[in-house]
């Protein structure tokens, strides 16, 4: 199959890319800019564009059998200097995300999987008063809405996702990595109440996969793998820096989970299993999660010492 994925760069996007590559198809990845040489996907063609804009058109878009949709932005993409959150959240998400996927299917594209987020699938409540939930619920259900029998689209609904390649997305988490091994002695041994479902960026990209093949025109599917508490995500991490301390629960506001990053808020947890009917469709893998923050440990220092 050839096919195209946009946010082909970025950490879930690189990982997707390369496995289906792995599996045979015949990938591109869709990048605003050049690829650095660092990237996972260097070697890969390249289709530039910036989905916002919008400057991709339908010619370009008919070469592919199908499209993987993984750039849909959130907060930590949004410019300080930016302060009209209404059209940066329409562009990226409410009107750009379904504008684009209108393109595929007037190029006629069958296949189209969008990657999302899960808030919006637990509990409509997390859109009220959230401008980024409100964007992917209504990108969500756009996209879903011009699907059809020729154009199979769906989207995948994922939680936080554990994972990093080189460049923007392991410097986001140095500091994490360094409080982990136990070098960042100001940032105390603890972690916030509450706790939500997590799954690795190498799960989701199997899921993707399946989506590619199985999924049924117009359907959401909620994903993930592993329910944590906070303080035992945090745990993982110091196990895997070999940081050799225990991290306790406090329930005070923490340096590097900020409250504001705690969308059910502080205290409450987001618990949930796949569904059978998910996982026969998109037949990803489980139980990743350990090995991928020992994964996202060991590629944050070699890309610390990459810069060395």
């Amino acid at each position: 199959m050839k096919i195209l994925v946009v946010g082909g760069t970025g950490m879930i996007g690189a990982t997707t890319a390369t496995l289906l590559r792995q599996s045979g198809d015949d990938v591109t990845v869709a990048a605003r800019g050049q690829v650095p040489d660092s990237s996972p996907v260097a070697d890969f063609p390249v289709l530039t564009g910036d989905y916002t804009v919008p400057t991709f058109t339908a010619d370009q878009l008919s070469a592919f059998d199908g499209i993987v949709f993984a750039a849909g932005q959130d907060v930590r993409h949004k410019p300080r200097t930016n302060d009209d959150d209404d059209k940066f959240w329409r562009d990226t998400q409410s009107e750009g995300v379904p504008r684009f996927a209108a393109l595929a299917k007037e190029a006629g594209v069958r296949r189209f999987v969008q990657v999302g987020s899960y808030y919006h699938h637990l509990s409509d409540e997390f859109a009220v008063g959230n401008p980024y939930i409100a964007a992917r619920k209504a990108a969500d259900e756009r996209t879903r809405a011009l699907a059809d029998e020729s154009f199979a689209a769906c989207t995948l609904n994922p939680p936080s996702i554990i994972g990093v390649v080189p460049g923007a997305s392991a410097e986001r988490y140095r500091k994490l990595v360094s409080w982990a091994a136990g070098d960042e002695p100001r940032i105390p041994d603890c972690a916030p109440p509450g706790g939500t479902n997590y799954m690795s960026s190498t799960s989701l990209a199997h899921a993707i996969a399946g989506a590619l093949r199985n999924a049924e025109p117009g359907a959401a599917y909620l994903v993930g793998d592993e329910n944590l508490t906070y303080r035992e995500f945090f745990q993982r991490l110091v196990d895997a820096a070999g940081g050799a301390r225990q991290i306790v629960e406090r329930d005070e506001p923490h340096p590097l989970l900020s409250d504001a990053a705690i969308v059910q808020g502080r205290g409450n947890t987001i618990s949930y299993e796949p569904s059978a009917g998910t996982m026969r469709v998109l037949g990803y893998p489980r139980g990743d999660c350990t090995r991928a923050i020992g994964e996202l440990v060991a590629t944050v220092r070699a890309y610390e010492r990459s810069l060395a």
